[in-house]
């Protein structure tokens, strides 16, 4: 047991004793991790992972960070702490899978105005969650506690993880051509991105988020926009051992638009029909209660669709058998076309 104290810290505002105390109630969860990896315990001054080799010939690492952004701010109003570690996860795990690596191990970050040991493990049980559903390793992170710069009942999430690849298994968008086929694998909801937007037309502040609409199914408002971003890290390497995947496309900030744009080369686009998309309820009601335009909702939100992903049309029956067999109730949302136009929504 550390004797560290500072009793001027303390008077400054800093408990680091809190601290101590908040890195051992996280304990418990980080150890759901550690089955995922020859890893270092936590304390230390890094993080140490064993990168097994067995069956890599020529391995690439794949980086990824991100944070949860505005959608903080639901977690901090309803005071629940053990989801959004799963978005921060989620939102980094998901990006390297669509290079085609496999996640191996992740850091959170956590700046809070005053460290509440209790909190900080509630924010790192979800962190860990996340990890267990991308079988990867939380080996180890920072939790910074700064008076005045952030009101002591808030704090920010952020987090960085890391993958590998062999370097002949890294998805090649220059191999897909007209006739190929889109496929769609369906989000949990609005995941973690556009909440500025979601805050301003719910006016979340102000609100009951207790509330219930008829277009949610008899769930609160509140719980709805809380649910945490989903993980497609099994399910895709499941589907890259089954066929080829050409590329894959995490439908995040900027939509389809900006988003699937990034997973094709020049000179082919994709043709979807508004009708084959499966539009969330969630969606239609915030359109509609922020008298939303259809591009602009598009052009911010995944409608629906978390993740998208190109194989030739006759790997598309094979694709999506192993897809549902892993739980993703996947479905073809297009077909890549020749065009100068990435992305066309009829």
């Amino acid at each position: 047991m550390s004797k560290s104290f500072s009793e001027s810290y303390k008077e400054a505002g800093v408990d680091i004793t809190a601290g101590y105390k908040s890195v051992e109630l996280m304990k418990q969860h980080i150890k759901r991790t550690m089955a995922f990896g020859d890893t270092s315990d936590l304390g230390g001054f890094g993080g140490l992972f064993h990168l097994d080799m067995n069956g890599i010939s020529d391995p690439v690492l794949v980086s990824g960070t991100d944070g949860v952004g505005t959608k903080l701010r639901l977690a901090f109003l309803m005071d629940c702490h053990d989801t959004v570690g799963i978005d921060c996860v989620a939102m980094c795990v998901n990006d390297i899978i669509c290079v085609g690596a496999k996640p191996l191990f992740f850091l959170d970050y956590i700046a809070c105005g005053k460290n509440y040991p209790e909190k900080i493990a509630r924010i790192v049980s979800g962190v860990a969650e996340g990890c267990v559903q991308s079988e990867s390793a939380l080996i180890g992170g920072e939790t910074a506690e700064m008076p005045g710069f952030y009101p002591e009942d808030e704090y920010d999430l952020a987090g960085f993880a890391v993958g590998v690849v062999d370097r002949s298994k890294v998805l090649d968008k220059t191999k897909i051509k007209a006739g190929d086929v889109l496929i769609g694998l369906p989000s949990s909801g609005i995941h973690s991105n556009g909440f500025s937007l979601v805050r301003k037309v719910f006016d979340v502040e102000h609100t009951d988020l207790n509330r219930t609409f008829g277009e949610l199914d008899g769930k609160t408002l509140g719980e709805v926009l809380l649910t945490p971003t989903k993980i497609y890290v099994k399910p895709m390497l499941a589907l890259f051992d089954a066929v080829e995947v050409k590329s894959a496309a995490h439908i995040t900030g900027g939509g389809f638009y900006e988003n699937i744009p990034r997973s094709l080369p020049e000179g082919v686009g994709v043709r979807i029909r508004r009708s084959d998309v499966r539009v969330l309820p969630i969606f239609d009601l915030l359109a509609k209660e922020g008298s939303i335009p259809e591009r602009d909702m598009f052009n911010t939100y995944n409608m629906g669709v978390g993740m998208t992903c190109v194989v030739a049309k006759e790997d598309a029956d094979r694709a999506l058998s192993v897809l549902k067999a892993s739980g993703e109730d996947a479905y073809i949302l297009g077909e890549v076309v020749n065009s100068e136009e990435s992305v066309v929504i009829c």
